[in-house]
């Protein structure tokens, strides 16, 4: 197996919904915001070489929304799916799966394109299955009022239209230890219901993919909650729970939306779970 950092983009959110009720005072020691309060987000994916499968977990993005939609987001850099594949000699038809951890737009908004006439949406990643879990579906394709805006249709219905969706089953207990993919699931459901974090062997390590249970670093403070989770005091127990193992067990925490930290390590401390060491995916992957 070989894993690989692709890198689909980069944004800004508001540093007060990325940390709820958090007083800036606090969140801005690890997020320092702009003059317009707005804070560095990666969409930092990974991809999984194991056997004849590529799995791309997640996909940020995409392009295909209007100019007006991504003002709101104020993109920076140059990073892309497509440049961060060919620099490790893959594209985007080398694609077997696309592992998606829930459908809010930056996480799967580039699994969908439009077609060259711009007359038609279609897979962005044509030879791949799409991976979802049944609960999710249901709770994207029928969104409530909260998350109405972060579930776009044009995102999520064209990958069953196309006949490439499939399903991962969901464990009784949230903790699946072998999916479809080969790799172990976490469920949460306090950000939005069974989002997937997945925890994959590699080598003498565990890696975790955190998606939305922990966006970066700065969030490991268990109060430190973001203000777009529909269950928080879920979120508080689940980190609670999964920054304990990790901590017990040294998982290496891949971090999808840290800018500036893509993957550290955590300890036991006097006050709770906190930052142990942290690393570049060059360092944990080569």
């Amino acid at each position: 197996m070989k894993l690989y950092p692709i890198n689909a983009g980069n944004f800004k959110l508001d540093g007060g919904a990325m940390f709820g009720v958090v007083p800036k005072s606090l969140w801005q020691r690890t997020n320092p915001a702009d003059s317009n309060n707005m804070i560095d987000i990666a969409a930092r994916c990974l991809l999984i070489e194991d056997g004849e499968r590529l799995i791309l977990i997640d996909t940020g993005m995409g392009n295909k929304q209007s100019e007006k939609f991504f003002g709101y987001y104020y993109l920076w850099g140059d990073d892309s799916i497509d440049k961060s594949l060919a620099h490790f000699g893959f594209s985007r038809e080398d694609i077997t799966d696309v592992f998606m951890t829930h459908l809010h737009f930056d996480h799967c908004g580039g699994s969908i394109q439009w077609n060259k006439d711009k007359t038609l949406l279609e897979p962005a990643f044509k030879n791949a299955h799409f991976w979802s879990n049944k609960d999710h579906w249901e709770w994207a394709t029928k969104p409530n009022r909260r998350e109405k805006a972060s579930f776009l249709k044009e995102n999520i219905l064209p990958m069953e239209e196309c006949g490439q969706l499939k399903f991962i089953d969901v464990p009784s207990d949230n903790i699946s230890q072998d999916s479809s993919l080969g790799f172990g699931v976490f469920f949460a459901n306090g950000h939005t219901d069974k989002q997937m974090v997945p925890m994959i062997s590699y080598k003498d390590k565990t890696i975790c993919f955190m998606a939305d249970l922990l966006p970066t670093a700065g969030h490991l403070p268990i109060p430190f909650v973001m203000g777009y989770d529909t269950r928080p005091l879920l979120t508080l127990d689940e980190k609670e729970f999964f920054l304990n193992m990790a901590a017990d067990n040294n998982y290496y925490l891949f971090l999808e939306h840290d800018a500036h930290n893509e993957i550290i390590t955590v300890g036991h401390t006097e006050k709770g779970v906190g930052l142990k060491d942290t690393f570049t995916c060059q360092e944990i992957f080569n």
